[in-house]
């Protein structure tokens, strides 16, 4: 560590990554994990690599387009080596998307801002062969009970308490989150294919799988309207819904406070336009003292 405190530095990656096949992102005894698998990478490349630092804890299942890894090196590789290198060496389901330069010891974890997540529900009969495990299937979701979740999704929006909306393995003491949007929309590809947009400024254990399961109760009837507002008033998770599986959650976004310099490729780290405002520094995802947790 003296040698990487006194001529190295510190690196940030944009990973994406098929969930499919792993136990999800952290590092965990005798399992696969995209963790490990970046870490194996990484240290092809510098052996002396100790460890990667994530935003977020995905589970077992959940897929990443801009999952946000930081680690420190004393290598004198710049962002384009790292991205380039390291290719050779990961499985054909993760991806490094963009690197950049940042200070020593820097953690996406503490440096997080907000964060958007997709969600996505296959409406048909039978299978798809190409969505399996990348999308959850739900019948009988009509148009009419789209628009019963799309109406039902406003009551998420703003400054709530969502302690009904964690598993029981989430034990933080602030479980006060900020929605910023719940957005519902077709595929305009796949009309098949309903989007569930979720932002915020941090997310409990399972939040937004509770959040889209809650909708889903609702569009199919099988929750009275107002389940959500409901929820919130009482903390009691039996007032939510079911939490929907890990196949069809992707998280999207983060975004940070430091995104580095001298990137490679240039311009965002998910690919977007980056034509976003300014964003203020909400509540940091957890508190400093707190053990990491999985999240949604």
């Amino acid at each position: 560590m003296a040698r990487i405190a006194a001529s190295g530095r510190g690196i940030l990656l944009s990973v994406a990554y098929d969930g499919r096949p792993f136990a999800g992102y952290a590092r965990q005894r005798d399992q696969r994990t995209v963790a490990g698998e970046l870490l194996g990478a990484l240290r092809a490349i510098d052996p002396a690599i100790r460890e990667v630092r994530g935003a977020s804890r995905t589970d077992a299942g959940v897929h990443a387009r801009d999952q946000r890894v930081a680690f420190d090196t004393a290598a004198p590789l710049p962002p384009r080596g790292w991205v380039l290198a390291t290719a050779r060496h990961l499985p054909d389901e993760i991806v490094i998307r963009r690197a950049s330069v940042v200070r020593v010891g820097f953690s996406p974890r503490f440096e997080s801002l907000r964060k958007r997540y997709r969600y996505l529900i296959l409406r048909d009969q039978v299978r798809d062969p190409f969505l399996i495990r990348r999308a959850w299937r739900v019948e009988g979701l009509t148009d009419d009970a789209i628009e019963r979740a799309r109406a039902e999704a406003a009551a998420a929006k703003g400054t709530h308490d969502f302690a009904a909306f964690r598993t029981s393995v989430d034990e933080r003491t602030s479980t006060q989150r900020t929605i910023y949007d719940v957005a519902l929309s077709l595929d305009p590809a796949d009309p098949r294919v309903v989007r569930f947009d979720i932002e915020g400024n941090a997310f409990l254990h399972n939040m937004v799988r509770i959040l889209v399961g809650t909708l889903i109760d609702v569009a199919r009837g099988h929750l009275a309207p107002g389940a959500i507002a409901r929820a919130i008033a009482s903390g009691d998770r039996r007032d939510a819904g079911i939490t929907a599986p890990p196949d069809g959650l992707y998280l999207e976004q983060i975004h940070l406070r430091d995104d580095g310099k001298d990137p490679w490729p240039a311009g965002p780290s998910d690919g977007s336009s980056g034509d976003d405002a300014a964003l203020e520094a909400p509540e940091l995802e957890v508190e400093p003292d707190a053990p990491p947790l999985p999240e949604p």
